[in-house]
Protein backbone atom coordinates (compact mmCIF):
# COMPACT_ATOMS: atom_id res chain seq x y z
CA UNK A 1 0.00 0.00 0.00
CA UNK A 2 1.21 3.37 0.70
CA UNK A 3 0.30 6.23 2.56
CA UNK A 4 -0.65 8.93 0.61
CA UNK A 5 1.49 7.65 -2.18
CA UNK A 6 3.24 4.17 -1.10
CA UNK A 7 6.71 3.29 -2.74
CA UNK A 8 8.26 0.20 -2.53
CA UNK A 9 12.10 1.64 -1.10
CA UNK A 10 15.37 0.99 0.33
CA UNK A 11 15.11 0.48 4.26
CA UNK A 12 16.42 3.71 5.41
CA UNK A 13 18.05 1.89 8.76
CA UNK A 14 18.76 4.62 11.99
CA UNK A 15 22.40 3.60 13.22
CA UNK A 16 21.88 2.22 16.54
CA UNK A 17 24.74 4.76 18.07
CA UNK A 18 24.09 8.22 19.26
CA UNK A 19 26.85 9.26 16.30
CA UNK A 20 25.10 8.39 13.38
CA UNK A 21 21.42 9.62 14.08
CA UNK A 22 19.95 11.31 11.28
CA UNK A 23 19.84 14.85 11.02
CA UNK A 24 22.59 14.99 13.56
CA UNK A 25 19.87 14.25 16.83
CA UNK A 26 21.05 12.10 19.20
CA UNK A 27 18.26 9.16 20.29
CA UNK A 28 17.11 10.53 23.70
CA UNK A 29 16.73 7.17 25.38
CA UNK A 30 13.95 6.54 27.91
CA UNK A 31 12.58 4.30 30.57
CA UNK A 32 9.35 1.81 29.67
CA UNK A 33 7.99 3.06 32.82
CA UNK A 34 7.73 6.46 30.85
CA UNK A 35 5.30 5.13 28.34
CA UNK A 36 1.80 6.00 29.06
CA UNK A 37 -0.33 2.49 29.13
CA UNK A 38 2.28 0.51 28.17
CA UNK A 39 1.47 -2.12 30.63
CA UNK A 40 -2.20 -2.22 29.21
CA UNK A 41 -1.74 -2.85 25.65
CA UNK A 42 -2.15 -5.92 24.17
CA UNK A 43 1.66 -6.27 22.73
CA UNK A 44 1.02 -9.80 20.58
CA UNK A 45 -0.81 -8.13 17.84
CA UNK A 46 2.37 -5.58 17.49
CA UNK A 47 4.76 -9.01 17.52
CA UNK A 48 3.35 -10.28 14.69
CA UNK A 49 3.45 -7.41 12.53
CA UNK A 50 7.13 -7.26 13.43
CA UNK A 51 7.26 -10.82 12.74
CA UNK A 52 5.79 -10.02 8.89
CA UNK A 53 8.53 -7.12 8.45
CA UNK A 54 11.58 -9.25 9.69
CA UNK A 55 11.35 -10.89 6.30
CA UNK A 56 12.42 -7.62 4.30
CA UNK A 57 14.97 -6.37 7.69
CA UNK A 58 18.15 -6.96 6.52
CA UNK A 59 20.47 -5.09 8.81
CA UNK A 60 22.59 -6.40 11.52
CA UNK A 61 20.88 -4.64 14.13
CA UNK A 62 17.74 -6.47 13.74
CA UNK A 63 19.36 -9.98 13.30
CA UNK A 64 19.09 -10.88 16.79
CA UNK A 65 15.69 -9.23 17.32
CA UNK A 66 14.10 -11.01 14.47
CA UNK A 67 15.59 -14.56 15.26
CA UNK A 68 14.08 -14.02 18.90
CA UNK A 69 10.77 -12.93 17.21
CA UNK A 70 9.86 -16.20 15.73
CA UNK A 71 9.84 -17.93 18.74
CA UNK A 72 8.97 -15.24 21.73
CA UNK A 73 5.41 -16.10 23.40
CA UNK A 74 5.79 -13.50 25.47
CA UNK A 75 5.48 -10.26 23.88
CA UNK A 76 5.86 -7.85 26.05
CA UNK A 77 8.55 -9.31 27.59
CA UNK A 78 10.49 -9.60 24.04
CA UNK A 79 9.92 -6.20 23.30
CA UNK A 80 11.83 -5.15 26.58
CA UNK A 81 14.09 -7.11 26.25
CA UNK A 82 15.51 -6.81 22.98
CA UNK A 83 14.25 -2.97 22.00
CA UNK A 84 15.15 0.52 24.26
CA UNK A 85 12.46 3.27 23.97
CA UNK A 86 13.77 6.61 22.34
CA UNK A 87 12.00 9.78 21.75
CA UNK A 88 11.30 10.67 18.19
CA UNK A 89 13.87 13.47 16.78
CA UNK A 90 15.72 13.57 20.25
CA UNK A 91 12.78 15.75 21.79
CA UNK A 92 9.42 15.15 22.98
CA UNK A 93 7.70 17.76 20.06
CA UNK A 94 4.13 17.01 19.58
CA UNK A 95 3.48 14.24 16.88
CA UNK A 96 0.01 14.99 14.38
CA UNK A 97 -1.63 11.52 13.45
CA UNK A 98 -3.95 11.17 10.63
CA UNK A 99 -5.09 8.06 9.36
CA UNK A 100 -5.62 5.74 6.19
CA UNK A 101 -7.16 2.98 5.21
CA UNK A 102 -8.10 -0.34 2.22
CA UNK A 103 -11.68 1.37 0.15
CA UNK A 104 -14.02 -0.88 -0.46
CA UNK A 105 -15.54 0.14 -4.04
CA UNK A 106 -17.97 -1.37 -6.44
CA UNK A 107 -15.81 -2.04 -9.47
CA UNK A 108 -16.32 -3.63 -13.33
CA UNK A 109 -13.75 -5.28 -15.47
CA UNK A 110 -15.68 -3.65 -18.26
CA UNK A 111 -17.11 -0.20 -18.88
CA UNK A 112 -20.42 0.22 -18.84
CA UNK A 113 -23.52 0.14 -16.72
CA UNK A 114 -22.40 2.84 -15.11
CA UNK A 115 -19.22 1.76 -14.43
CA UNK A 116 -17.31 4.79 -16.45
CA UNK A 117 -14.43 5.28 -14.69
CA UNK A 118 -11.42 3.63 -14.79
CA UNK A 119 -8.11 3.10 -13.47
CA UNK A 120 -4.77 2.40 -14.92
CA UNK A 121 -2.12 -0.09 -15.15
CA UNK A 122 1.25 1.45 -15.97
CA UNK A 123 2.47 2.67 -18.71
CA UNK A 124 5.19 0.04 -20.40
CA UNK A 125 6.97 3.19 -21.69
CA UNK A 126 7.38 5.26 -17.65
CA UNK A 127 10.32 3.87 -15.94
CA UNK A 128 11.22 3.76 -12.57
CA UNK A 129 11.70 7.31 -10.64
CA UNK A 130 10.79 9.33 -13.94
CA UNK A 131 9.10 12.33 -13.99
CA UNK A 132 5.89 11.61 -16.78
CA UNK A 133 3.08 14.04 -17.60
CA UNK A 134 1.14 15.00 -14.96
CA UNK A 135 -2.61 14.46 -14.06
CA UNK A 136 -4.25 17.29 -16.29
CA UNK A 137 -1.77 16.25 -19.40
CA UNK A 138 -3.00 13.13 -19.06
CA UNK A 139 -6.56 13.90 -18.76
CA UNK A 140 -6.55 16.81 -21.52
CA UNK A 141 -4.49 14.83 -23.86
CA UNK A 142 -5.96 11.21 -23.54
CA UNK A 143 -2.29 9.74 -22.46
CA UNK A 144 -3.84 6.87 -21.52
CA UNK A 145 -6.69 6.76 -23.62
CA UNK A 146 -7.38 3.67 -25.81
CA UNK A 147 -4.29 1.86 -25.03
CA UNK A 148 -6.13 -1.15 -23.08
CA UNK A 149 -4.48 -0.09 -19.94
CA UNK A 150 -7.27 -0.26 -18.04
CA UNK A 151 -7.08 -2.64 -15.07
CA UNK A 152 -10.90 -1.87 -13.55
CA UNK A 153 -13.59 0.83 -13.69
CA UNK A 154 -15.40 2.29 -11.29
CA UNK A 155 -18.76 3.45 -11.15
CA UNK A 156 -17.52 7.44 -9.16
CA UNK A 157 -14.86 9.32 -10.36
CA UNK A 158 -14.02 11.14 -6.43
CA UNK A 159 -13.26 7.06 -5.61
CA UNK A 160 -10.95 6.69 -8.22
CA UNK A 161 -9.38 10.10 -7.27
CA UNK A 162 -8.96 8.93 -3.47
CA UNK A 163 -7.91 4.85 -4.04
CA UNK A 164 -5.25 6.92 -5.82
CA UNK A 165 -4.64 8.79 -2.48
CA UNK A 166 -4.95 5.70 -0.21
CA UNK A 167 -2.72 3.16 -2.89
CA UNK A 168 -4.71 0.00 -2.60
CA UNK A 169 -8.45 -1.15 -2.02
CA UNK A 170 -11.08 -3.67 -2.91
CA UNK A 171 -12.77 -4.28 -5.73
CA UNK A 172 -16.25 -5.81 -5.76
CA UNK A 173 -17.13 -6.89 -9.01
CA UNK A 174 -20.67 -7.87 -10.20
CA UNK A 175 -19.59 -11.05 -10.30
CA UNK A 176 -19.24 -11.70 -6.38
CA UNK A 177 -15.48 -11.85 -6.29
CA UNK A 178 -13.17 -9.13 -5.08
CA UNK A 179 -10.43 -8.05 -6.23
CA UNK A 180 -7.36 -6.51 -4.65
CA UNK A 181 -5.49 -3.72 -6.26
CA UNK A 182 -2.27 -1.95 -5.27
CA UNK A 183 0.37 1.00 -5.82
CA UNK A 184 2.24 -0.10 -9.29
CA UNK A 185 4.21 3.52 -10.03
CA UNK A 186 3.23 7.02 -9.70
CA UNK A 187 3.99 10.00 -12.96
CA UNK A 188 6.38 11.63 -10.43
CA UNK A 189 4.75 14.05 -10.06
CA UNK A 190 4.46 16.08 -6.16
CA UNK A 191 1.45 15.35 -4.57
CA UNK A 192 -0.48 18.23 -3.37
CA UNK A 193 -3.16 18.48 -0.87
CA UNK A 194 -6.89 19.29 -2.50
CA UNK A 195 -7.82 19.59 1.15
CA UNK A 196 -5.48 22.38 1.61
CA UNK A 197 -6.59 23.94 -1.52
CA UNK A 198 -10.04 24.41 -0.34
CA UNK A 199 -8.65 25.94 2.77
CA UNK A 200 -6.92 28.29 0.86
CA UNK A 201 -9.70 29.25 -1.40
CA UNK A 202 -11.91 29.71 2.00
CA UNK A 203 -14.41 27.35 1.36
CA UNK A 204 -13.64 25.65 4.66
CA UNK A 205 -11.42 26.26 7.55
CA UNK A 206 -8.62 23.72 8.64
CA UNK A 207 -10.94 22.37 11.53
CA UNK A 208 -13.83 21.24 8.92
CA UNK A 209 -11.62 20.06 6.54
CA UNK A 210 -12.14 15.70 6.56
CA UNK A 211 -11.80 13.45 3.43
CA UNK A 212 -15.97 13.48 3.99
CA UNK A 213 -16.02 17.00 3.58
CA UNK A 214 -14.17 16.96 0.31
CA UNK A 215 -16.43 14.01 -1.22
CA UNK A 216 -19.85 15.98 -0.32
CA UNK A 217 -18.31 19.39 -1.88
CA UNK A 218 -16.96 17.12 -5.08
CA UNK A 219 -20.00 15.81 -5.43
CA UNK A 220 -22.32 18.95 -5.27
CA UNK A 221 -19.75 20.46 -8.04
CA UNK A 222 -18.52 18.12 -10.38
CA UNK A 223 -17.14 20.85 -12.33
CA UNK A 224 -15.37 22.39 -9.95
CA UNK A 225 -14.29 19.09 -8.62
CA UNK A 226 -12.66 17.72 -11.97
CA UNK A 227 -10.71 21.05 -11.60
CA UNK A 228 -9.75 20.46 -7.98
CA UNK A 229 -8.54 16.71 -8.77
CA UNK A 230 -5.95 18.62 -11.28
CA UNK A 231 -4.70 20.47 -7.75
CA UNK A 232 -2.78 17.40 -7.56
CA UNK A 233 -0.40 16.96 -10.36
CA UNK A 234 0.16 13.51 -8.92
CA UNK A 235 -1.21 9.86 -11.07
CA UNK A 236 -1.00 6.70 -9.35
CA UNK A 237 -0.95 3.24 -11.31
CA UNK A 238 -2.18 -0.01 -10.06
CA UNK A 239 -1.26 -3.73 -10.33
CA UNK A 240 -3.51 -6.76 -9.06
CA UNK A 241 -2.50 -8.25 -5.71
CA UNK A 242 -2.91 -11.82 -4.94
CA UNK A 243 -3.64 -11.37 -1.47
CA UNK A 244 -5.94 -13.77 0.78
CA UNK A 245 -9.51 -11.87 1.62
CA UNK A 246 -8.29 -11.88 5.17
CA UNK A 247 -4.90 -10.15 4.90
CA UNK A 248 -3.98 -6.38 4.81
CA UNK A 249 -3.01 -4.67 1.72
CA UNK A 250 1.05 -4.19 1.33
CA UNK A 251 2.73 -1.71 2.94
CA UNK A 252 6.27 -0.17 1.10
CA UNK A 253 7.82 -3.25 2.87
CA UNK A 254 5.94 -5.12 0.03
CA UNK A 255 4.42 -7.23 3.60
CA UNK A 256 0.51 -7.06 4.29
CA UNK A 257 -0.03 -4.44 6.57
CA UNK A 258 -2.32 -4.80 9.68
CA UNK A 259 -5.41 -2.88 10.98
CA UNK A 260 -4.64 -0.62 14.06
CA UNK A 261 -0.94 -2.33 14.91
CA UNK A 262 0.73 -0.52 11.00
CA UNK A 263 2.06 2.84 11.20
CA UNK A 264 3.40 4.92 8.26
CA UNK A 265 6.04 7.13 8.97
CA UNK A 266 9.15 9.50 7.14
CA UNK A 267 12.01 6.91 6.79
CA UNK A 268 14.74 9.44 6.93
CA UNK A 269 14.03 9.48 11.08
CA UNK A 270 12.08 6.30 11.99
CA UNK A 271 13.30 2.64 10.16
CA UNK A 272 10.53 0.81 8.29
CA UNK A 273 10.05 -2.45 10.58
CA UNK A 274 10.92 -0.73 13.84
CA UNK A 275 8.08 -0.71 16.46
CA UNK A 276 6.56 2.27 17.56
CA UNK A 277 4.74 3.20 20.27
CA UNK A 278 1.76 5.73 19.86
CA UNK A 279 -0.21 8.14 22.11
CA UNK A 280 -2.79 10.20 20.58
CA UNK A 281 -5.42 12.03 22.18
CA UNK A 282 -8.74 13.30 20.09
CA UNK A 283 -11.94 11.63 19.34
CA UNK A 284 -10.34 8.08 19.01
CA UNK A 285 -7.06 8.24 21.70
CA UNK A 286 -4.64 5.49 21.52
CA UNK A 287 -2.18 3.67 23.62
CA UNK A 288 -0.31 1.32 21.15
CA UNK A 289 2.51 -0.29 20.13
CA UNK A 290 2.38 -0.29 16.31
CA UNK A 291 4.96 -1.16 13.41
CA UNK A 292 6.36 0.91 11.29
CA UNK A 293 5.93 -0.80 7.67
CA UNK A 294 4.37 2.26 5.62
CA UNK A 295 5.51 5.70 4.02
CA UNK A 296 3.55 8.34 2.70
CA UNK A 297 3.54 11.25 0.68
CA UNK A 298 2.35 13.92 3.40
CA UNK A 299 4.73 12.13 6.02
CA UNK A 300 7.63 13.92 5.91
CA UNK A 301 8.94 14.67 9.11
CA UNK A 302 9.71 12.94 12.26
CA UNK A 303 6.72 14.60 13.81
CA UNK A 304 3.95 12.91 11.46
CA UNK A 305 2.69 9.59 10.99
CA UNK A 306 -0.58 7.86 9.34
CA UNK A 307 -2.09 5.10 11.31
CA UNK A 308 -3.79 2.04 8.87
CA UNK A 309 -7.02 1.73 10.50
CA UNK A 310 -8.20 -0.86 8.30
CA UNK A 311 -10.99 -1.74 5.52
CA UNK A 312 -14.37 -1.09 3.99
CA UNK A 313 -16.88 2.47 4.57
CA UNK A 314 -16.57 2.37 8.49
CA UNK A 315 -12.60 2.54 8.50
CA UNK A 316 -12.69 5.10 6.11
CA UNK A 317 -14.65 7.76 8.07
CA UNK A 318 -12.67 6.99 11.13
CA UNK A 319 -9.81 7.78 9.13
CA UNK A 320 -10.96 10.69 7.11
CA UNK A 321 -11.54 12.43 10.36
CA UNK A 322 -8.25 11.25 12.64
CA UNK A 323 -6.19 14.17 13.25
CA UNK A 324 -4.74 13.64 16.69
CA UNK A 325 -2.29 14.94 18.62
CA UNK A 326 0.19 12.68 20.35
CA UNK A 327 3.58 11.66 20.29
CA UNK A 328 5.44 8.75 18.83
CA UNK A 329 8.59 6.85 20.66
CA UNK A 330 11.18 4.64 18.43
CA UNK A 331 11.99 1.18 20.15
CA UNK A 332 15.43 0.93 18.98
CA UNK A 333 17.36 -2.66 18.76
CA UNK A 334 19.70 -2.95 21.95
CA UNK A 335 23.33 -3.44 20.83
CA UNK A 336 24.28 -6.94 20.30
CA UNK A 337 26.99 -6.52 23.67
CA UNK A 338 24.41 -5.32 26.13
CA UNK A 339 23.98 -7.29 29.27
CA UNK A 340 19.87 -7.63 29.94
CA UNK A 341 19.43 -7.95 33.59
CA UNK A 342 16.86 -7.44 35.89
CA UNK A 343 14.13 -4.98 35.04
CA UNK A 344 14.34 -3.03 31.63
CA UNK A 345 14.72 0.14 31.65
Amino acid sequence: MMRGLCVAIGLALLAMTDAAAPAGMAPQYISYSDLNGWGADHQRAALAAFRLSCAAMTGPEWQAPCAAASDATDARAFFEQYFRPALVGGTSKPTLFTGYYEPELNASLTAGHGFAYPIYRKPPELRPGEVWYDRTEIETRGLLHGRGLELAWLNDPVDVFFLQIQGSGRLKLPDGRVMRVGFAAKNGQPYRSIGAELVHRGLFTRGQMSAQTIRHWVRANPEGGRELFRHNPSFVFFRELALGADTGPLGAMQVPVTAGRTLAVDPDYIPLGAPVWVETEGAHPLQRLMVAQDIGSAIKSPWRADIFVGTGHRAGEIAGEMKDPGRMVVLLPRPPFTEIAGRPR
